[in-house]
């Protein structure tokens, strides 16, 4: 099956250069110009991926990443001009998979789309449970005390991982290498991102294990 992407710009013709880079991959391309029409074509389309301009008429890229996750865990790559901190964290915390800062080469754009995709469908047989906690990498599922919690791909990978090495401490970097799958041009504070929105879903489910901070080094799942 053909993998359907929705590119989403109000610049006409970053959007055709995209379609035409991505179409050589042998994706299938639809194109939305503002925020309005690229909601509407998710809810029609029903793409297996969006790339996302922030920067937009009507409705700005921020908005729509929230619609969209409220219906739906499909990869969201964020494109946008603006590079500052607050904004990568923005995006990351209304739920989007990554983010491209323009100008950016064509061949990055690629390999993150290629990484993405093989994240969200990742082939494993592997399920890892715990005292009220059942995370599934092959089903996408995440259940907190029997309940199915809503979790976007990224975070369940790296919830996956960690859990998956119990009491393993790994570094920023080994994170983003391991589970981001490519050399990633993102800061650090990626992780942190992830790393906060996996607690609040978390937070004093159990006294038998924690996500844990270690201090000047990184993250472990901590089984007590």
């Amino acid at each position: 099956m053909n993998t359907k992407i929705l590119v989403v710009d109000d610049e006409k013709n970053i959007c055709e250069l995209l379609r035409l880079y991505l179409e050589k991959e042998g994706y299938t391309v639809i194109m939305a110009f503002n925020g309005l029409q690229a909601v509407e074509l998710f809810k029609t389309e029903q793409p297996d991926m969006v790339l996302l301009d922030i920067m937009m008429p009507n409705m700005d890229g921020w908005e729509v990443c929230r619609l969209m996750r409220e219906r739906s865990n499909l990869p969201i790559i964020m494109i946008t001009a603006k590079g500052e901190t607050f904004d990568k964290v923005m995006g990351l915390e209304l739920g989007a998979d990554d983010y491209i800062v323009k100008p950016y080469n064509m061949k990055e754009v690629i390999a993150r789309v290629r990484a993405v995709l093989r994240r969200s469908v990742i082939e494993d047989s592997g399920v890892v449970n715990y005292d009220k906690l059942s995370v599934n990498i092959t089903n996408y599922e995440l259940k907190v005390d029997g309940i199915i919690i809503e979790t976007p791909p990224r975070e369940l990978e790296l919830l996956y991982h960690l859990a998956k090495n119990p009491n393993r401490v790994y570094t920023r970097d080994q994170l983003l290498d391991e589970v981001w799958g490519f050399e990633y041009y993102g800061d650090s504070r990626t992780v942190d991102v992830h790393i906060k929105r996996l607690r609040e879903k978390l937070e004093n489910v159990s006294d038998q294990w924690s996500l844990k901070t270690v201090w000047g080094v990184g993250y472990k799942f901590e089984l007590k």
